[in-house]
């Protein structure tokens, strides 16, 4: 459907004319010479001038470029002379909306002007077969361009079937399609045209097919049973779809893909949604996304991994996920479009679910084109995620085709599709392929030539590729040979980079005769056809054939003809040379020489293969002939050919050239000689050096390699440098280091690293300088202080001089003295006992440490107290180990606090339950153990034990007793504990009851107390919250982290043991139990009204629980910086320390928890001393009133509460007294005004915060004027003053606050008096006694006391009498 024909440029478009393609660059300049036989068409490129002549075409082809051109022309219309220039430039531009191309008519534009283009581009669509579908673009240009609409396999001018409109609100052009069918499938197009140029964007439409009924298998069965129809009749599930695209807003289903994609891939689908800046919604995107994590995380707790739907090889359209659940009962469903659609973990089924651990692997088996659609995954009423399964209406108009390369090659896989496409699926057999260093994709500027690039094939990239588009596939496969190296693929086999010229000159005459042969063939098929087609200009590898009826077919030199009915198709051979023939070349090489790198003095092997074993060849040196002898081996195995040389020198590196019967190879040896260091010098070399204090260490190392050498020294991997006690002596052959004067700090690792270009090498000695130790260690640690001796213990020096610890030296001073004595020399363990002490001295010692090199300094201790009484602490409580009817086990820990001395012992005592009795079980002696078995029991009786430890001061206090424990025979552990529940919670407790267990003779016994175990909800370990059992059936957990979630079991236990853990089903989360939020305060205020400069504080209280989420907002948008918010868990504060106008709105607070949310809203109205209106202006339009008109207040703008009071002072009353209020215009009519009185009238302006100081009129006063009495008798005429109706001053629109007053009123006159009738929406309002209607002189007026909503509408005043009718109407709004 055309309202105005293109440009020239479909010339090209529809294949009349041929295209030159420079580097993604088009250019094009051409002329029409108008002849009878033979049009010429000049094209003229960037680089040069191409020329095609058409004489040589047949009539029919030169005939329908002649037809297009005349038609063209004609359907342009006529132009001015100066507008139609015979020559015009075709220059193709790229537009920033991708898949838009934009050819440019003139080279120059002018001022002001511009070519047209798609601000947003057509939308592939699919719709379901009799339904409408739509097109949407919107271009731009100057002037404004005319817009066409096509389609590739039909027209589009049925106006019954296709509809275009322009929408002027949103400036969209638009294309209808009613009732489609499924034959409508097809890519359409749009073209935007004005006289600089045109742009053109296409899209496809998918029809999805209806319900259908499978016809009857007329196989004898007779119908089926209703009954049993009914039964397997199947409940369709509907999901919400996501809401249809408003005018202006940005789709809902872009959104909902976005949710569930990488970021990486948020461009590409904005562009197929045509949006080309996505910035703007990444926002709103952000805060979904955290509502969708929000919910998502009620039912699962990880969602990772997502593949987005793609075809695979195998034809199965599949996506994938990893999901964790929170309740693995919870039921995982599949919608397409809204719709449920069932599948099971068969893999033969339409729609089938593979689940491995965590990943779920979706995936439709045999995808076709009514699979298409919107995708979601939901668990329970949540959904996980979304994703489209696009399948555009696209074939394969050039395969991909198999490619053979060497190894560390590219290799190049290429198609054309025949409908632009964004972007295909590129994959192996089992993964798909993205963009990256590996893999290169590239998609030509008009969206048909898809490329694969392989980078660097290896032997792993053997195999089949493939490349999808919808639901069709394309394969090949890529071949890359291991063995020959420097090979150069041609277009048919592989050519050696060694083969002589002859070879490649052959090699290209061979591709002339096959062009030739290609040329030959598709000209003859020309003339058999007839039918029209031109064919390309490159070879036949450019764009094949283009009928007369707009469809093409590409092709890599086969020409493919398609016939009108489409039904038959044949493939016409080219008499092309067979790739796979090889002539004879005699002697091939199988495998070449490789360049080789090498060291001196190494052994280096040069071979290479050629296809004869009984060919013999020569070995060349930088050309010149190579013989054996001198190092130098030439082996011949067979075919294979070696050179040896034993002992590489640099003279060896040279050019080696094997050459056998006229074929040659070549390859580079490098001899590299990097610094060595002879073994025996090394083994020296990483010696220790040993040396003392004081005195000189010395290095020397030989070296060897190919100068310049770089040598480097470093002690303990700081580089050493020339220095007063660093001496570095270096020449050709050796390098010496020498430190003078060493100290014990120099100790450490001594490196030499020897450099040249050709490598490193390193060597590492150490040095080890001795010296005297430091001190020893403290603290001094008093192991004993007894009556008589003093024990104590010290830590070894830090360093020991490179030397054993010998000895210590001690010596001793008593306190108060000043002489020090010398108590001996001990052994290098660091302890002394000191004997010789008298009870109740202090001591200070100093200790000195000895080696081979000599003496440290002294340690000091502090003051040791000799022969002070110090008991032991106490010991844990004991322990039960085990109890028998004759016999109970015990065990305890020695104590933290030995009292200075070692423990010699421990007191056991027992006491029978029932008496205050304390008996001594050891009477033999003190207990050397920490366990003791208690025999002096009888059998049924309560015992509790205590210990006490002994030191050499004496016994110390006693442990607190164990618990009570009866002297009998083992026990069973007890059974679990019943009716086990959580009676209440809070954010750090839980209270826990339950049931003691039943006691099972044999089996279970009774239990004496209880354990409460947690684990928090991410850890696998059980915490013991009581160490003591206990004997209640109820507990308080303290201590836990609020919301946190965790786990709680009681164990029973006895002298038996513990029982089985008895916990619950699900876990628990620290925190009251759920309230929804919900606002409390009796007095919470809807309105707050400030003065200007004060502070504003609003104080929310609420109950919710768990702990809810708050958030301000302020008029639907987040608050400014300046505004504070405190919030805890019972409530919240909005602080504005210095409010200001543009503080004023309506403050909305959402509290949200789990359990629900609530929103309390209060209006702030933020205002000052309203300014006085302007001068007051008075006028008299009817006699009896005066009409005051004065200057708004400058407040009036800022202030939307701003209204006017008007009050009046008169001579005879002398008082002032309000005449109106309210008043939302700067205009007021006064009635009952009496001639011969003097009026004043002050204006106000007033707002939330008071009155402004008042505007004073002019004095008004109507003279009333004596005349004399006089008669005059008018002669008597007969008049008719009678008249229509009519109005002085119409109805004005109002603006009324809501809960404010409105005062409507107008001005009438006529003769009779007019009836005057009131009406709303067309209700009268005479009889509503809601408002007040009254008629005074004339002015009729209406006031409604407080306007609420329900009086927003349309008012209208009819007035009427005998001689006609009028009326006046306007609108009221109520603001909220």
């Amino acid at each position: 459907m055309h309202n105005r024909c293109l440009h020239p440029s479909p010339l090209w478009q529809h294949g009349i004319l041929p295209t030159t393609h420079e580097r993604g660059y088009y250019a094009f300049q051409s002329f029409y010479r108008p002849t009878k036989r033979g049009a010429h068409i000049r094209s003229m490129t960037q680089r040069g001038d191409l020329w095609l002549n058409n004489a040589d075409r047949d009539q029919t082809g030169t005939n329908q470029v002649c037809k297009e051109k005349q038609r063209i022309e004609a359907s342009m219309g006529p132009k001015p002379p100066q507008a139609r220039p015979t020559t015009s430039v075709l220059i193709k531009k790229r537009s920033r909306v991708p898949g838009v191309l934009i050819t440019q008519f003139v080279e120059i534009l002018p001022a002001g002007k511009s070519a047209p283009d798609f601000t947003r581009k057509l939308m592939a669509t699919t719709v379901q077969e009799g339904k409408k579908a739509f097109f949407k673009a919107m271009v731009s240009g100057e002037p404004a361009p005319i817009v066409t609409w096509t389609r590739i396999k039909g027209e589009v001018d049925d106006p019954e079937k296709y509809k275009t409109r322009f929408d002027e609100r949103t400036r969209e052009n638009i294309l209808e399609i009613l009732n489609v069918k499924s034959d409508e499938a097809d890519t359409f197009k749009c073209v935007a045209t004005n006289e600089y140029g045109e742009a053109v964007c296409t899209a496809a439409l998918n029809v999805s097919a209806g319900s259908k009924k499978k016809p009857q298998e007329a196989n004898g069965q007779g119908a089926q049973d209703f009954r049993s129809m009914l039964k397997k009749t199947a409940v369709v599930t509907k999901k919400k779809p996501p809401p249809p695209p408003k005018e202006g807003e940005v789709d809902p289903k872009l959104l909902e893909l976005l949710l569930s994609a990488r970021k990486k891939d948020y461009e590409r689908i904005c562009l197929e949604f045509g949006v080309t800046d996505f910035r703007w919604i990444l926002k709103k995107l952000k805060q979904m996304k955290q509502e969708r994590e929000d919910e998502q995380a009620k039912v699962v707790e990880g969602l990772d991994n997502v593949k987005q739907i793609e075809m695979k090889p195998t034809g199965r359209a599949e996506f994938s996920f990893d999901m964790k659940l929170r309740d693995p009962n919870n039921a995982v469903n599949l919608y397409k479009d809204g719709t449920m659609i069932p599948y099971d973990d068969n893999k033969n089924s339409k729609c089938s679910l593979q689940k491995k651990g965590i990943n779920y692997l979706f995936s439709i088996k045999d995808a076709q084109a009514d699979d298409a659609g919107l995708y979601q995954v939901d668990v329970e009423e949540t959904t996980v995620l979304t994703t489209e399964f696009l399948v555009p209406d696209v074939e394969f108009a050039a395969t991909i085709k198999d490619v053979k390369v060497t190894k560390n090659r590219d290799a190049i896989f290429q198609c054309v599709l025949s409908t632009p496409l964004n972007r295909i699926t590129w994959a192996k057999l089992d993964s798909s392929l993205d963009h990256s260093e590996k893999y290169e994709i590239t998609v030509s500027e008009d969206k048909l030539t898809h490329t694969l690039r392989v980078k660097d094939c290896q032997i792993t990239d053997n195999g089949a590729y493939y490349a999808i588009a919808g639901v069709t596939s394309s394969s090949a496969s890529l071949s890359v040979d291991a063995d020959q190296k420097d090979i150069r693929p041609s277009d048919h086999y592989n050519q050696s980079k060694a083969a002589s010229k002859e070879q490649e000159d052959e090699a290209d005459q061979a591709k002339q005769r096959s062009a030739a042969a290609k040329a030959l063939q598709r000209k003859e098929d020309k003339r058999n056809r007839g039918d029209g087609s031109s064919e390309g200009i490159d070879g036949g590898k450019g764009a094949g054939n283009c009928e007369g009826d707009g469809e093409f077919a590409l092709g890599d030199g086969n020409n493919q003809t398609t016939t009108d009915d489409g039904d038959k198709k044949k493939r016409l051979q080219a008499g092309l040379l067979d790739s796979e023939t090889v002539t004879d070349r005699g002697v091939q090489f199988i495998k070449g020489l490789s360049d080789l790198s090498t060291c001196v003095g190494e052994q280096v092997e040069l071979s290479c293969k050629v296809s004869s074993e009984t060919s013999e060849g020569c070995w060349y040196k930088n050309g010149m002939l190579l013989k054996g002898g001198d190092g130098v081996k030439i082996i011949k195995d067979g075919a294979s050919h070696t050179l040896i040389i034993e002992c590489c020198k640099e003279d060896d590196a040279a050019v080696y050239r094997f050459e056998a019967e006229g074929r040659k190879s070549e390859a580079t040896l490098n001899v590299q000689d990097p610094p060595r260091i002879n073994q025996d010098a090394l083994g020296k070399f990483t010696n220790a050096v040993i040396v003392k204090a004081g005195e000189n260490a010395e290095w020397k190392l030989p070296f060897s390699g190919k100068a310049p050498i770089n040598i480097q020294w470093y002690k303990n991997d700081d580089e050493l440098l020339p220095a007063i006690n660093v001496k570095i002596e270096t020449s050709d052959t050796e390098s010496k280091l020498c430190l003078t004067k060493c100290q014990r700090k120099d100790s450490g690792d001594v490196k030499i690293k020897i450099k040249n270009k050709f490598g490193t090498t390193e060597a590492i000695s150490k040095l080890i300088v001795l010296d005297k130790p430091t001190p020893p260690q403290g603290p001094v640690d008093i192991m004993e202080s007894a009556v008589t001796s003093v024990e104590f213990k010290w830590k070894p020096p830090k360093d020991n001089g490179g030397c054993p610890i010998t000895n210590y030296i001690i010596e001793r001073q008593q306190v108060g003295r000043h002489k020090w004595s010398k108590l001996g020399e001990i052994s290098g363990n660091p302890s002394y006992k000191d004997t010789d002490v008298d009870p109740g001295r202090r001591y200070c010692y100093r200790i000195r440490a000895k080696n081979a090199e000599g003496i440290s300094d002294y340690l000091l201790t502090e003051d040791i107290a000799a022969g002070v009484l110090c008991y032991p602490g106490t010991p844990a409580a004991p322990k039960v180990l085990s109890t028998f009817k004759n016999c109970i086990n015990l065990s305890w820990c020695p104590p933290c606090d030995t009292g200075g001395t070692k423990i010699v012992g421990y007191n056991l005592e027992k006491n029978k339950m029932g008496t205050n009795y304390w008996s001594l079980v050891n009477q033999k002696g003190p207990i050397t153990e920490t366990k003791c078995a208690v025999t002096d029991v009888f059998e049924g009786a309560v015992y509790r034990f205590r210990v006490s430890a002994i030191n050499l001061s004496g016994t110390g206090d006693p442990s607190i007793p164990c618990d009570a424990v009866i002297a009998r025979d083992p026990k069973n552990p007890p059974g679990k504990v019943t009716d086990l529940k959580l009676t209440s919670s809070s954010y750090t407790t839980f209270s826990l009851a339950w049931t003691k267990p039943k006691e099972v003779k044999g089996v279970v016994d009774e239990a004496q107390g209880y354990y409460v175990e947690i684990r928090p909800i991410e850890s696998l370990e059980w915490r013991r919250c009581n160490a003591i059992s206990i004997s209640s059936a109820s507990y308080t957990v303290l201590g836990l982290k609020a919301m946190a979630a965790y786990w709680v079991r009681v164990i029973a236990m006895n002298y038996g043991g513990d029982g089985e853990p008895q916990g619950f089903d699900n876990y628990f989360i620290a925190m009251p139990p759920p309230v929804r939020p919900k606002f409390k305060g009796r007095n919470m205020k809807t309105l707050v009204v400030e003065r200007s400069g004060n502070t504003v504080r609003l104080n929310i209280n609420f109950q919710a629980s768990p702990v809810p989420d708050i958030s301000w907002v302020k008029d639907g948008i987040p608050l400014a910086k300046h505004v504070t918010i405190t919030n805890s868990d019972k409530g919240s504060q909005l602080l504005i320390p210095t409010s200001e106008r543009s503080d004023s709105g309506i403050y909305t607070i959402t509290v949200k928890n789990i359990v629900g949310q609530e929103s309390f809203s209060i209006e702030v109205r933020i205002t000052d001393d309203p300014k006085p209106p302007g001068p007051v202006e008075l006028d008299q339009n009817i006699p009896g009133t005066v009409t005051l008109c004065w200057t708004p207040s400058p407040d009036e703008k800022r202030d939307s509460r701003l209204h006017y009071m008007v009050s009046k002072r008169d001579s005879f009353k002398r008082t002032w007294r309000m005449v109106a209020d309210n008043l939302f215009n700067s205009k007021l009519t006064v009635v009952n005004i009496m001639p011969g009185r003097e009026y004043n009238f002050r204006v106000f302006a007033k707002n939330d915060m008071g009155l402004s100081p008042p505007s004073e009129s002019p004095m008004f006063v109507i003279k009333k004027e004596k005349e004399k009495f006089k008669v005059n008798l008018p002669e008597i005429k007969s008049s008719d003053f009678e008249s229509p109706p009519s109005f002085i001053v119409p109805l004005k629109r109002h603006t009324a606050p809501q809960g404010y007053e409105c005062y409507m009123s107008c001005a009438v006159k006529g003769n009779p008096t007019p009836r005057v009738t009131w009406y709303r929406n067309s209700m009268s309002l005479n009889t509503n006694t809601d408002y007040l209607i009254t008629n005074v002189c004339g002015v009729c007026s209406l006031l409604v006391l407080r306007v609420g909503l329900k009086d927003n509408g349309d008012y209208k005043v009819l007035i009427e009498n005998k001689l006609g009718t009028a009326e006046s109407s306007m609108t009221l709004n109520v603001r909220e």
